[in-house]
């Protein structure tokens, strides 16, 4: 039976490669300070509505009614949850507050690449901060995740924007609440259609560009161009060299209040934005809370994963498992057991052969396993203390003690 449409298992090699994108993510934000949280998968409906994308909601939720009669969705979303959270102990919270987690999420939406039904994605939010300072360490937290995985700055690109700067843009085209409504969602799929149906859609909603307007510098708009302007100045002085201003970049979601930002991959390979995030300074009030600034992004495992495969960054997929220890024959099964206990003790991760008969059939099933060492251990082994211990992957094998079994294996997984 196939699983549910867009939904993934995740067999042991699969789980293996999400395990080290979620390490990695964790390495880097917990260097900056940042705190694991959690929280329910089932929300109240009510708190996305008026919230959050009206696509989203209307659309992409799963939404249903419980025994109670209540609305409940499953999360599509974290940041309306850690808002709410937020918003519930702000007097007993010490600010600025640096949170992340890496959670499950769904949406009805097409399943296609890079997109899922479900998916798994790395929050990261600080809250307390308004000034510049805390957009740059949100944007050089993402920058630096990526950067960890190997990725050079040729492979891919951050723009930035800054919804403050398009609203005063609004306001000097004379906007109205709709007309800006409008203007946002079409220029949240500008990369997906011509230059020419964008000047085209853009002229049916007003005679005046405000993109047009940022691109020009004008002066109506000029004193919050420089502002986002400013910011692009601070990362590239940090050592982000491939940060751009963007100022078609508007983010989906309706809270979205100042600077927002995506990275997309320019190897041409994957079309949409791989993540992104931006400042939402009054959610947490939404929510019932004092006025709390907050900034923050999400990173999901779909469009990583890609963006890895792309340009070959993923690990060697090998076993959690050091060694594969067959005995010789089924009479060594109980010298076997003992070996593996010494070698767990110092450190080694052992998985015993069972089964099998034929030696043969158990190297086959330690390659199938992608356990990288292999030790046959039978009477000979037990007289001598010596062992074979083979290397799967480079077909070389060596004789050594078995006391010096942990120390070489060990040695070979941090070379």
């Amino acid at each position: 039976m196939d699983t549910y449409k867009g939904v993934r298992d995740f067999y042991p090699e699969d789980e293996r490669v999400q395990k080290y994108i979620f390490s990695v993510m964790e390495k880097v934000v917990e260097s900056y300070g940042y705190e694991a949280y959690n929280a329910s998968i089932l929300e109240p409906t009510e708190l996305y509505t008026n919230k959050t994308s009206e696509e989203i909601i209307k659309e992409q939720t799963y939404t249903f009614i419980d025994r109670g009669d209540r609305s409940v969705t499953l999360r599509p979303e974290m940041t309306p949850t850690v808002a709410r959270m937020v918003a519930k102990k702000r007097r007993e919270l010490g600010f600025p507050l640096r949170w992340y987690s890496i959670q499950n999420f769904f949406r009805y939406e097409n399943p296609q690449k890079g997109r899922l039904r479900e998916f798994w994605q790395l929050n990261v939010d600080l809250f307390g901060t308004p000034g510049i300072e805390a957009d740059v360490e949100i944007i050089d937290i993402a920058y630096r995740i990526l950067r960890a995985y190997g990725a050079t700055e040729d492979m891919f690109v951050i723009k930035v924007a800054d919804r403050n700067l398009l609203e005063t843009a609004f306001d000097a085209a004379n906007l109205t609440p709709l007309q800006k409504q409008t203007y946002r969602r079409l220029l949240d799929k500008k990369e997906k259609i011509t230059a020419a149906e964008f000047k085209k859609q853009a002229g049916a909603i007003s005679d005046t560009d405000p993109l047009t307007l940022i691109e020009n510098r004008d002066t109506s708009i000029l004193q919050a161009l420089e502002s986002v302007e400013k910011t692009v100045a601070t990362l590239t002085e940090r050592g982000v060299g491939n940060v751009v201003f963007d100022p078609s970049i508007v983010r989906g979601f309706d809270y979205y209040t100042g600077v927002v930002f995506e990275i997309f991959d320019v190897s041409g390979e994957n079309t949409r934005s791989l993540f992104g995030g931006g400042r939402y300074d009054y959610l947490v009030e939404e929510y019932g809370g004092e006025s709390v600034p907050a900034i923050g992004f999400g990173m999901g495992d779909v469009t990583a994963r890609d963006f890895l495969a792309t340009h070959q960054l993923l690990p060697e997929n090998k076993s959690k498992a050091h060694v594969y220890l067959a005995p010789v024959t089924e009479h060594d099964a109980e010298h076997v057991n003992g070996v593996a206990a010494f070698l767990r003790e110092k450190g080694v991760r052992v998985a015993v052969g069972m089964k099998h008969e034929k030696m043969n059939d158990h190297t086959k099933a330690a390659k199938k396993l992608h356990v990288p060492f292999f030790i046959a251990y039978g009477e000979n082994e037990a007289t001598t203390g010596t062992v074979k211990i083979k290397d799967l992957i480079t077909k070389k094998e060596d004789e050594l003690p078995l006391q010096d079994v942990a120390r070489v294996i060990l040695e070979s997984e941090h070379a």
